[in-house]
């Protein structure tokens, strides 16, 4: 209903009657009457002044502040995995996508989960954009009239490439457009179909997704961070601290090449994460909660929205082209040795090189610095631990 009741507002309408289960969702458009009404009786009366409908009215900012950080996730739930919390923090910070790389139980689930309560919270354009497209496909309960919460998506491996990116005889968005201004987690990504997740790579790169027929075609948006995770093997415990993997040699380079190339290039942050030790479990010490993280997410947000003010289309560093990267990472000689000595040393792909560059301009970003410096290379060039030629030897 809120996309029909937009459109009746520009178009000049004074009014609905609507299902009452509907009313609030179209209540959220200002000057425009809604009423609800349980069955045509009712209608028919209202019509014939023989009744009344109560009309109903939302105040959609008062709602949306209200709900706007209501989240009961959050970071200070998880004991341990500071490194991992770092690095969803600069994910978070930068749009960055993501691939957490560990055993089962290690927590990579619940960490994805509390992403979005470290995202910068929805302004109000956006909560309507977001709402329009789950409105579209039934997604809007009726005691809901405006989405708050950023989306998390999170469907399953055995998904089809068309409930992924939309389609069907009449089309309606897929996974990825309910996904918009939020996160699509891909929990076991080498488990998902080739198919489904090649079909992934031109909406990571222009944030929309197009979809044909032979009378139309239709366009949703399809902006979101993308948050994979994986078990580093079959068995799931190769690179484990106690545990020893018992995969056949082959198998670990074998089960990583489910993941293209092409794909793999699109994510920015490659992480590691290590079960967590039964000391750091049982301590009561709470660690720091998602408003902190947040406060330093938004910050480097303003520094970004200011530097790319005058780039249309770019509003994080993950999304900056080559050029821009020549224009707002400019390295020292320190840092442009350190950067050589890494691609030499550790095998790093030369893929591997702008994404470096984008996660060090948002750990400088962070950091308030003006400039790229070495220490922030050195961190970036840690978070790519699948672009090592040695991984999986």
């Amino acid at each position: 209903m809120l996309p029909i009741a937009i459109n009746a507002r520009a178009e000049d309408f004074e009014g609905f009657i609507l299902p009452k289960q509907n009313a609030r969702e179209a209540a959220v458009v200002d000057r425009l009457k809604v009423f609800g009404a349980e069955n045509i009786k009712e209608v028919i009366d209202f019509l014939n002044d023989e009744g009344s409908l109560e009309q109903t009215v939302i105040d959609t900012r008062a709602e949306f502040y209200a709900q706007v950080n209501n989240n009961p996730l959050d970071f200070s739930d998880v004991k341990g995995q500071e490194n991992v919390k770092r690095a969803l923090e600069i994910a978070a910070a930068g749009s960055h996508n993501i691939i957490l790389v560990g055993p089962p139980g290690s927590g990579k689930t619940m960490l994805a989960k509390r992403i979005p309560t470290v995202l910068p919270p929805f302004s109000l354009k956006e909560a309507l954009e977001t709402t329009k497209i789950h409105s579209v496909v039934g997604k809007i309960d009726k005691e809901t009239s405006l989405m708050t919460r950023r989306p998390f998506r999170s469907p399953h491996h055995t998904i089809s490439d068309v409930a992924l990116v939309g389609g069907g005889n009449y089309p309606q968005p897929g996974e990825i457009s309910l996904a918009h201004n939020g996160v699509l987690f891909l929990d076991e990504l080498p488990e998902f179909k080739r198919t489904v997740l090649e079909v992934m790579r031109q909406p990571l790169e222009d944030r929309n997704i197009t979809i044909s027929r032979a009378k139309f075609s239709v366009e949703y948006p399809a902006s979101f961070m993308l948050v994979a995770s994986m078990n580093p093997c079959p068995c799931g415990y190769y690179n484990h601290p106690t545990k020893e993997c018992v995969c056949a040699p082959g198998v670990v380079q074998k089960y990583l090449n489910k993941i293209s190339g092409p794909l793999l290039d699109r994510i920015d942050i490659h992480l590691e994460v290590v079960p967590v030790p039964f000391k750091k479990l049982s301590e009561m010490e709470s660690s720091e909660n998602s408003e902190a993280v947040r406060e330093r997410v938004l910050a480097a947000r303003k520094i970004q929205e200011k530097r790319f003010a005058e780039h249309q289309g770019v509003y994080a560093n993950a999304q900056m082209t080559s050029k821009l990267i020549r224009e707002y990472v400019v390295l020292d000689n320190e840092s442009n040795n350190l950067i050589k000595n890494a691609m030499d040393r550790l095998g790093l792909s030369a893929r591997a090189y702008d994404r470096i560059l984008k996660v060090s301009r948002t750990i400088a970003d962070l950091e308030g610095a003006e400039n790229v410096q070495a220490d922030h290379l050195s961190e970036a060039i840690h978070y790519r631990s699948l672009d090592r030629e040695n991984w999986g030897g």
